[in-house]
């Protein structure tokens, strides 16, 4: 009888105890929670479904948002996403008659960290504003075969009469199925024979995701201390590859050029200008390419025989052989280097910064292919 009752009092105190944790628990995330939205926690940017009814991967529109950088929230900036999806100030407009000039990239042209008009867009918008439309089409992690989709999105629905499409070092290999399947994009895939095609890897997000996006805590966990990233280092540490040696980038990709990642990448560069013609519906004229580089000539002498540099020499090459214009960035950062030793990109952060917008804009602005679009 005397055991009996000393087991149910241990009982009773074992779920006094865990109703005290849970409370303290709920407590502290609820405090978190509440401290942390009088904070400039970054907002993310909730990607709508990408399947065979809605193909075009774009974001929620019609929404103020912002963004900061690590524990501290630092690089805070303010953007908005408009009335068709995109991070641009401007709403998007189908009977508007004036010639549109379609800027296509990822992250670089999304542009979260970098205000408005201080982008390579808003500054092109201003710029032509009397001669053409500018707009904008962009979103983080998205390799060179989507923008084959966006550019003809812009074409078929805006009616571009040109477009600008910049590259960066990982847009190569991450058109290749072997070496991106993030939901949302359409990469290249293999066929039976070995010629590559267009396939669409779909994104259907979960209920979990719509609740955890309107947590502050949960954006900061994900968004600010870059989560996913940490837990997988710790994952790796204890679990992972006993050579925890950081891999070494060049072009802010990694900068090994082993066999099988060029030759992924060199299949899916022959594949966009095969596919480009007909999925654009642009001549060569109409299309410029802005190629990214080392961005002082230090980098690019060390970077000499990376997966960058290899790259970039031949989508160059490949580009203007077909007739492209291309414009290689790397001379026009050089050049302003020298002149006012600016950096290019932020501390804590690869993308360009204010500095580096504006030497891309200049040089879009200078083209051939801008310059043709503004005599019609």
């Amino acid at each position: 009888m005397v055991e009996d009752q000393q087991s149910v009092s241990r009982s009773r105190h074992f779920v006094l105890a865990l109703i005290a944790v849970s409370l303290t628990v709920f407590v502290c995330l609820g405090s978190a929670e509440i401290a942390l939205r009088f904070l400039p926690v970054s907002s993310g940017l909730r990607s709508q479904p990408v399947n065979a009814k809605n193909p075009v991967f774009h974001f929620t529109p019609d929404r103020d948002l912002t963004f900061s950088h690590g524990w501290n929230f630092e690089m805070v900036n303010h953007r908005h996403v408009n009335n068709d999806g995109w991070v641009n100030d401007q709403n998007y407009k189908k009977d508007d008659h004036t010639p549109l000039l379609a800027i296509i990239g990822d992250s670089y042209i999304e542009a979260l960290m970098v205000p408005y008009a201080k982008t390579l867009n808003g500054r092109l918008a201003k710029e032509l504003n009397d001669r053409l439309r500018v707009y904008s089409f962009g979103a983080s992690g998205a390799p060179l075969s989507q923008y084959l989709i966006w550019a003809g999105y812009a074409v078929r629905e805006y009616g571009a009469r040109a477009v600008v499409i910049n590259v960066v070092g990982n847009d190569f290999d991450e058109s290749h199925i072997a070496h991106n399947t993030g939901p949302g994009w359409w990469v290249y895939v293999p066929g039976l024979d070995g010629n590559l095609s267009l396939r669409l890897i779909e994104y259907n997000p979960n209920w979990l995701r719509a609740v955890l996006s309107n947590s502050s805590l949960a954006r900061y966990l994900f968004f600010n201390l870059q989560f996913t990233n940490t837990w997988r280092q710790i994952r790796s540490f204890f679990f992972g590859s006993p050579d925890m040696a950081a891999p070494r980038y060049a072009g802010n990709t990694g900068a090994e050029a082993d066999l099988s990642r060029v030759r992924a990448s060199l299949a899916a560069i022959d594949a966009v200008f095969r596919d480009l013609p007909a999925i654009v519906g642009l001549p060569p004229n109409r299309v410029l390419f802005t190629v990214d580089g080392f961005r002082y000539p230090d980098a690019a002498a060390t970077g000499r025989g990376t997966y960058f540099d290899l790259m970039r020499r031949a989508f160059c090459s490949k580009a203007e052989s077909l007739g492209y214009e291309v414009i290689d960035l790397d001379p026009r950062f050089f050049e302003h280097y020298a002149a006012h030793k600016h950096r290019f990109e932020y501390p804590q952060d690869g993308h360009w910064n204010e500095t580096g917008h504006a030497v891309a804009a200049k040089a879009v602005l200078e083209s051939k292919s801008v310059h043709r679009l503004t005599r019609q």
